[in-house]
């Protein structure tokens, strides 16, 4: 029996409220199991996907062979690092055994015999892989709703997008379907959903988890990113997943640890826009931003705003889009020509973008990422960390169109492969939460999770979980 300090029973809704740190603790002080934990995630996923949208493949004969695998070595030892963790992956990952579809169905058939990196390492801490989530066709968009698949929801609003390109993963989280999920973020793929189903977000430094094992969007972009109900269970993510990886031609060797926290908010430099109307953030978000500013005066110390005149916000992330669309003509190649199952006319369209541009036009794009390297160069020797909004509107219905700025704010990270976290900031007038996004210098990853770890505490903005779904 699963008891808590008072005795009272630790059923399958209490236990779906945990994160990552919280399940550890039950599971070390005997109040709970792995079987018991990867039962009440199953159960949940088997009552509550099917409104949702959030898993495409979840098999619970595996889950639980993995779950008593994990409870019998906290019985014998040694354990590892997530022993007994549920975590959801999204279906861009190897994972051995399980088709990697990348939200295509062409790719059903095409199992890998070999776990993605961040899979192997997932699996060496002894974590239970509950199954692979929803994401958009070729993991290019930023709503997750996939023609083949199914569109997932928003479990504060079912008639909502959860984001993209990451939203299964977002949604499992936020409802309660899994403590944790793994992600990719090429322009913003983790951090969109997190602010739109209000959970916590890391696109950490570009090279520091390795990506071998991910359908390529655009390599020099792409990220692992994690999704979670607390800064702390992404800085346990991290620890786990980030190490070089000599396959990776990315991966970065660290002489020294991962710069430890040490952020003095007597001397903090914090950096904001000077015109977020102006680059089209809307009103109802900068009025939560501003409020939220407010309430963390202390904690973000000297404010200082930032000259971005020099990045043109919506180019910019045209320009990350175009190295997408081209890349993923290669890697997609087969899938475009595969008539049997036939990609969307949308998901043509966006490709054929790409083929309709020249290698100049490429090049010139190529260009903007040493242009954004630079700027972030130079906005890290003025300040110490720069907070903005992580999208510039809120989850919109399901029927509306997807707005095309949705990866505005979230693209500098991305681009100058800066490590940014995104929290829970607050709640629109329409009810839907929206997030703050905290970017730092390469390498800053774990002393810019401190700074979120703060603001976010002194916020308090984040939902209870698990976010029961609605049809409001």
């Amino acid at each position: 029996m699963n008891t808590t300090e008072d005795g009272e029973v630790l059923g399958p809704e209490a236990l779906r409220r945990g994160g990552v740190w919280q399940c550890l603790h039950w599971l070390a002080a005997g109040r709970t199991t792995a079987t018991a934990l990867a039962d009440a995630y199953l159960d949940a996923i088997g009552r509550e996907n099917t409104a949702l949208q959030a898993f495409v493949d979840v098999r619970p004969d595996i889950v639980r062979d993995q779950a008593a695998s994990a409870q019998q070595r906290r019985h014998t030892g040694p354990i590892g690092r997530l022993d007994g963790i549920p975590v959801a992956i999204k279906d861009n990952f190897d994972v051995a055994g399980y088709p990697t579809r990348a939200g295509l169905p062409s790719r059903d058939g095409r199992i890998p015999r070999y776990d993605a990196h961040a899979i192997a390492r997932l699996r060496a801490a002894g974590a239970v892989l509950l199954g692979k989530t929803n994401l958009d066709e070729g993991a290019l968009g930023a709503t997750t709703r996939n023609p083949h698949f199914g569109t997932t929801r928003n479990p504060f609003d079912c008639t909502r997008v959860a984001g993209g390109s990451s939203g299964g993963s977002a949604a499992a989280v936020a409802a309660g379907l899994a403590p944790v999920a793994l992600g990719s973020d090429t322009l913003g793929s983790v951090r969109i959903p997190a602010s739109y189903c209000g959970v916590f977000a890391l696109k950490p430094t570009h090279g520091e988890i390795s990506t071998c094992g991910l359908t390529p969007a655009a390599r020099r972009l792409d990220a692992v990113g994690v999704l979670g109900r607390s800064v702390g269970d992404l800085v346990v993510m991290l620890q786990v997943l980030a190490g070089y990886d000599a396959d990776d031609p990315r991966s970065r060797r660290r002489r020294v640890a991962l710069q430890p926290p040490d952020w003095n908010p007597n001397h903090l430099r914090c950096g904001i826009l000077p015109d977020l109307a102006g680059i089209g953030v809307e009103q109802p978000v900068m009025d939560v931003f501003e409020a939220a500013l407010g309430r963390l005066e202390r904690e973000l110390g000297e404010r200082q705003t930032l000259d971005f005149s020099d990045w043109p916000f919506q180019k910019m992330r045209r320009y990350g889009l175009l190295l997408m669309e081209a890349e993923m003509r290669g890697v997609f190649a087969e899938d475009l020509a595969d008539t049997l199952h036939p990609v969307s006319a949308e998901f043509r369209r966006l490709l054929d973008f790409a083929a309709r541009k020249t290698a100049a036009d490429y090049v010139v794009a190529d260009r903007m990422l040493d242009f954004a390297v630079l700027k972030a160069r130079r906005v890290f020797s003025q300040v110490d960390v720069l907070v903005l909004p992580t999208t510039p509107q809120g989850a919109f219905p399901i029927d509306a169109p997807a707005p095309a700025s949705q990866a505005d704010l979230t693209a500098f990270a991305s681009l100058s492969a800066c490590p940014a976290v995104s929290i829970p900031m607050g709640t629109l007038p329409d009810g839907m939460p929206i997030g703050m996004q905290f970017v730092g210098a390469p390498g800053s990853d774990l002393r810019l999770l401190e700074l979120a770890e703060v603001c976010a505490s002194a916020l308090d903005a984040a939902p209870a979980y698990p976010v029961s779904p609605t049809l409001a």
